[in-house]
């Protein structure tokens, strides 16, 4: 058996899939990591991960790190970059190594929806494109918005503010970072998932008004709803230090929220997991049980 190899292994979802790799027993030897730096993935170097210097804009690297592998977790990049030639780069040297089975993470869209997030949409797209034509076997899990970074579109200090969004009653069944990668770990060490595609979500869709009542129920304390303008809502986020170019970012993640772009609930995520998803209300309790945001 060849190697599965997983990019961003210095990401969260990058390091979260390859320790749930060895969790699933899968030696350290038969896995491998691509990164920028590994001086910033040492704790999987130290488990026995052979970590690989590459960049999504270096070919060269790709090629090098891609062999002898058989199967590839492409992590997508972050936004604000060229996502569809990085992209491009890892499946064009793919296919030269000869990986035999592509894993790939768009986040959901419903269909026939012509909402679009600038950064994300059409860059997801191309990608899963890009593999289908690429000849290589693929499965596509489709990710909903991380529960992780809920927090983020709230502010640092909703528990005193409030929780401040524009009006809307959509919902969302957002799942944990830690969650997906343990579907990950399940797509890529098991039979019969290529050319398949799973929507992963989490068990409930919520909407902001039940996600401030959760908020006052784990905190101790009132959370009230206010709906705000987009202005205000950009200049918030940005009074409270997120970058200006950024602050438009995720109130496109919020709009889709409020549109109800990630409501449905699959059980794609259960069945691959074996057990239910974090709730919002089991993540929220970790994060701002007796009042405070630890």
């Amino acid at each position: 058996m060849g190697k599965i190899l997983v990019t961003g292994a210095s990401g969260h979802i990058g390091e979260l899939t390859l320790k749930n790799l060895l969790n699933r027993e899968i030696p350290a030897d038969q896995l491998a990591g691509l990164v920028r730096d590994p001086s910033k993935a040492q704790d999987l170097s130290k488990m026995g991960i052979d970590l690989h210097s590459g960049d999504y804009m270096d070919p060269p690297s790709l090629r090098r790190a891609l062999k002898d592998v058989e199967k590839l977790m492409l992590v997508s990049t972050h936004a604000f970059t060229d996502r569809k030639q990085a992209h491009a780069n890892v499946i064009d040297a793919a296919v030269k190594a000869g990986v035999e089975h592509i894993v790939f993470m768009p986040i959901i869209r419903k269909a026939g929806s012509d909402f679009s997030m600038k950064e994300v949409t059409e860059e997801d797209i191309f990608t899963e494109q890009k593999i289908a034509s690429s000849g290589i076997a693929y499965t596509i899990v489709k990710h909903p918005p991380f529960l992780n970074t809920m927090p983020s579109y709230f502010g640092p200090r909703v528990l005193e503010t409030g929780l401040r969004v524009p009006l809307g009653s959509g919902k969302v069944a957002s799942a944990t970072r830690e969650n997906l990668a343990e579907a990950h770990g399940a797509v890529l060490t098991q039979d019969g998932h290529k050319n398949k595609t799973y929507t992963l979500t989490g068990s409930q869709a919520v909407s902001f008004e039940e996600m401030a009542e959760i908020l006052s129920r784990v905190s101790g304390k009132k959370v009230p709803l206010t709906a705000v303008t987009d202005e205000e809502y950009i200049e918030s986020g940005i009074s409270n230090g997120v970058p200006d170019f950024v602050a438009p970012f995720l109130l496109g993640w919020v709009k889709g929220i409020l549109r109800g772009e990630w409501d449905q609930v699959t059980g794609d995520l259960e069945k691959l997991i074996g057990h239910k998803p974090t709730t919002t209300e089991e993540y929220f309790r970790t994060l701002y049980a007796h009042g405070a945001w630890k």
